[in-house]
């Protein structure tokens, strides 16, 4: 065994007596065990989190979709798509016609986004979980088209699904439509029933979701769609799909997956979790610097000792070594505990559930969730030898400075 290690093992482990540096060493080690645990916990947190509403998201939207670089809408009546359509890997192909419209119901008005679906939107069989009201439905028995609308335009207009007397009224401006004296004229007015509510988030929460057919009439569009939304079968390879779409489609359009149709949430989640974790990792920090303290009193405490050590023969680097290696065993036995202890409560969160979280998250026993990340603990475990190393290799460097000094009064 490495000399420095064996004698700074023997001074954390030996003392029969409880002096100030073994209780500010014990603090020392508590202050990285729990900033350890409480990163792994949070870290764990901010996983779950973001599993739970990337899910809730997946629910809604497709795993790829085709839009146009330019213009808003394309026509996919083309050889192309009408290929991409018999794909036998393809689980839903849905044609999706998207505007800004103002929406009516009773004496209040409402600017949401009007979204068209072709038939296979509704092969998704978790549209029924993101309803809160009514029913995911966007024909009567009669094939007469209904609407499903978030929650935001639910909210701002009373509207009440179960009541068949008031349909919602949704005006279009007309193209190329001249001014005229009546602004009633310069609109497309549809009326449609809604059948239900969902929600999902606030960026879609504004939608009115109906039948494409009812879409094109209201926008007077007959051909063109703004997007073409893909779902494929278990165990396709969506990276390499999307690959070869891009590759055969051109230029001219681009095939985003989830997470490229929706930056901003996904950046938004990135930024909160990376931004805990500086401010916990310099709550580590100022835990790890406590070393510094201790290490120092230590050397005061351990004069006679170095003074004997090098009469003995031993040189600046392993009185150095020592010192180092004390302030990383510290730290070390600090941060494994610290990990455990983290682990441990995730697990015991994961099984029992006795945090919970309020309002309308959708997780089972409103469990507070907890996705735990082996890349966690290995992210963790390298801040904290980075920070030990800086701190105890400080503290090493204090030990020998006033050497001399101690070899004179010795």
């Amino acid at each position: 065994m490495n000399t420095s290690i064996y004698i700074a093992k023997r001074y954390l482990v030996s003392s029969k007596k409880m002096h100030a540096i073994n209780i500010i060493s014990g603090i020392s080690m508590m202050g990285i065990l729990i900033g350890t645990a409480v990163l792994i916990t949070l870290l764990s947190v901010f996983n779950g989190l973001e599993k739970v509403i990337v899910g809730i998201n997946s629910n809604f939207s497709p795993e790829l979709r085709v839009e146009a670089r330019l213009g808003k809408t394309f026509d996919p009546n083309t050889a192309f798509f009408r290929s991409l359509h018999k794909d036998d890997r393809l689980f839903s192909y849905t044609e999706v016609l998207q505007d800004k419209v103002v929406i009516q119901y009773g004496d209040k008005t409402f600017i949401g986004n009007l979204k068209g679906v072709s038939s296979e939107f509704q092969r998704n069989p978790h549209l029924d979980s993101i309803i809160l009201d009514g029913s995911f439905t966007l024909h009567y028995s009669n094939n007469s088209p209904m609407a499903v609308i978030g929650v935001i335009v639910q909210n701002n207009l009373s509207v009440n699904v179960h009541n068949s007397f008031f349909p919602l009224q949704i005006y279009s401006p007309k193209r190329g439509n001249s001014v005229s004296i009546n602004p009633a004229d310069e609109f497309t007015t549809r009326s449609i029933f809604p059948s239900g509510v969902f929600s999902i988030q606030q960026d879609y929460d504004d939608i009115v979701i109906v039948p494409i057919e009812f879409a094109r009439g209201l926008l007077d569009i007959p051909i063109g769609v703004s997007s073409i939304d893909l779902n494929y079968k278990k165990g396709t390879d969506l990276a390499a799909v999307q690959a070869e779409l891009q590759e055969k489609i051109g230029k001219g359009f681009t095939v985003k997956t989830r997470r490229e149709q929706d930056t901003i949430l996904y950046k938004t989640l990135n930024y909160e979790k990376w931004a805990l974790f500086m401010i916990l990792t310099f709550v580590l920090i100022i835990a790890a610097f406590n070393i510094v303290g201790s290490l120092t009193i230590l050397v005061i405490d351990k004069r006679k000792d170095i003074a004997i050590l090098t009469s003995l023969g031993a040189n600046k680097q392993l009185i150095r070594g020592i010192f180092f290696f004390e302030g990383m065993m510290i730290s070390l036995i600090g941060c494994f505990i610290g990990m455990v202890l983290g682990l441990a409560f995730c697990i015991l969160q994961q099984h029992y559930g006795f945090i919970t979280v309020d309002g309308k998250i959708s997780v089972p026993n409103n469990a507070y969730p907890i996705d735990i990340k082996p890349v966690d603990f290995g992210l963790v475990f390298l801040t904290v030898i980075i920070i030990s190393v800086i701190a105890s290799g400080i503290s090493a460097r204090l030990s020998v400075k006033g050497l001399d000094d101690i070899k004179h009064d010795l």
